[in-house]
């Protein structure tokens, strides 16, 4: 019977450390208590913000949609169920974010330099039209997308025929090709 405890307990507690985890592609709706505008578009300011908030358990962080909306943090009174939505990132608190890792996409890394062509394209939470610019050029190495509303109102494709190094930032996903 102890050992039934002891393993229950167990179970329990990396359920829920899994659930703790703060992560891209979701938000957590409702219990909302204040909201703010990130300048810099990073989702980690939305977390460290909730740590010093006695009364944050939770919060949710969207990216900008244009030029005129700047990203947005929502500290929350009580932890709200996750749900799936390409805008946002959400967490509780303990949590720090978490970027998916998928293959060749790299989520928050811009790579610098190394342009030879830009265009405005389609939103898209993944990058997918611009990775598809890219595979379609054989001159193209590597590509970096950069979310509406970090540096214009749309969406932005920057096309490389060389691979620069990745640096982290919030507002691009990036990938190599060849």
């Amino acid at each position: 019977m102890r050992f039934r405890v002891i393993l229950l307990g167990a179970m329990w507690a990396i359920a829920a450390a899994g659930a703790a985890q703060a992560q891209t592609g979701y938000d957590r709706r409702g219990g909302d208590y204040l909201s703010f505008q990130i300048r810099n578009g990073d989702p980690a300011v939305c977390a460290s913000r909730c740590e010093r908030d006695a009364r944050c358990r939770a919060w949710s962080f969207s990216y900008p949609r244009t030029a005129n909306v700047l990203a947005t943090c929502w500290l929350k009174n009580k932890v709200m169920p996750r749900n799936e939505d390409k805008c946002c990132v959400s967490g509780v608190r303990g949590a720090g974010v978490i970027e998916p890792r998928r293959g060749p996409i790299e989520y928050s890394i811009d790579r610098t330099g190394g342009d030879y062509r830009n265009l405005d394209i389609a939103p898209d939470p993944e990058g997918a039209p611009c990775k598809a610019a890219c595979d379609g050029e054989s001159r193209c190495r590597a590509w970096t997308y950069v979310r509406p509303g970090y540096i214009g109102p749309s969406a932005r494709c920057y096309l490389k025929d060389k691979i620069t190094r990745p640096h982290h930032k919030p507002c691009c996903i990036s990938g190599v090709v060849r």
